[in-house]
C-alpha cells in the first residue's frame, strides 16, 4: 500500500501540512513490548520506502495521551496513521485528551488520516463488544458517523465464532455497514466528494445501502463526513 501511502502524503502537504507520517499504536496498548516494536519497526520500514520523516509516537494509555506537546507535531503532520490492535482500547484511551483534539484538528484541517483494523473500527460513533457479546457498544470518535466497518472482512469470521459474528453483523438501520478485506482500503481524498476502493482485494457493503462488491478503483458515495 505504499503508493496509497505516498499519495495520501502529498495531499496533506497539498493542504500545508509537513510532510511528515505520524504513527499512533494506542490500540496495541495492551499487547506485549514485542508487539509496540512490531508496529514501530514496520512504520520504520515504510516510511524509508516512502523518503518522508517518520515520528512513532508511544502513545499507549490514556495518561499518555494527555501530553498536549504532542499536538502541534501531530496537527501539523501529512499524514495521520492509527495502528491496529484493540478499538476498545484506542477509543477509550484517546477521546477527551489533548491527542484526540490534535487528531481532529489535523483531518479538519488538511492532514491525511488512516486507520488500519482497530484504527478504522474506532473512526464510526460506536464500536461493538463482538468479544463480550452482552457489553454495550464502545463510543467511537463519530469521525464517520453513519458508517460501520469490518476489517480483514475475507478472514475475520474464521477466527471468531457465531455469536461474535452476529453482533459484529447488527448494525442501526441508518448505518452503512462495510466489510474490507486485507491488503485492502477504501480512500476518500481532500477534494472528493466519494470513496474510492485501493488494493488487492474487495470492499463489501452489507447493510443501510445497496448490498455489493467493490474492487479496486470503484467507488462510492457514503452519508457521512
Amino acid at each position: 500500500m505504499s503508493e496509497l501511502e505516498s499519495l495520501l502524503i502529498q495531499d496533506g502537504v497539498r493542504n500545508g501540512k509537513v510532510p511528515r507520517f505520524i504513527q499512533i499504536p494506542t490500540a496495541a496498548g495492551k499487547e506485549s513490548p514485542e508487539r509496540i516494536k512490531y508496529w514501530k519497526e514496520l512504520g520504520r520500514a515504510q516510511g524509508e520506502r516512502l523518503g518522508v520523516e517518520v515520528e512513532f509516537l508511544e502513545i499507549l494509555s490514556k495518561q499518555d495521551a494527555h501530553d498536549k506537546e504532542l499536538v502541534p507535531l501531530i496537527a501539523d503532520s501529512a499524514l495521520i496513521y492509527l495502528s491496529g490492535g484493540d478499538p476498545h482500547h484506542l477509543a477509550e484511551s484517546l477521546i477527551d485528551t489533548p491527542v484526540f483534539d490534535a487528531i481532529y484538528q489535523g483531518w479538519a484541517s488538511g492532514s491525511s488520516l488512516a486507520g488500519c483494523s482497530a484504527g478504522a473500527m474506532a473512526f464510526s460513533t460506536q464500536i461493538p463488544n463482538f468479544r463480550f457479546s452482552k457489553k454495550s457498544p464502545t463510543p467511537g470518535f463519530n469521525f464517520l458517523p453513519k458508517v460501520r466497518v469490518i476489517p480483514h472482512f475475507d478472514r475475520f469470521f474464521r477466527w471468531i465464532p457465531e455469536s461474535a459474528a452476529k453482533v459484529l453483523m447488527s448494525s442501526p438501520d441508518d448505518t452503512i455497514l462495510i466489510g474490507i478485506d486485507e491488503l485492502t482500503a477504501l480512500v476518500k481524498r481532500s477534494e472528493d466528494d466519494f470513496f474510492t476502493v485501493e488494493g488487492a482485494a474487495s470492499v463489501h457493503i452489507l447493510s443501510g445501502a445497496n448490498p455489493e462488491i467493490l474492487k479496486s478503483g470503484e467507488r462510492i458515495k457514503l452519508n457521512s463526513q
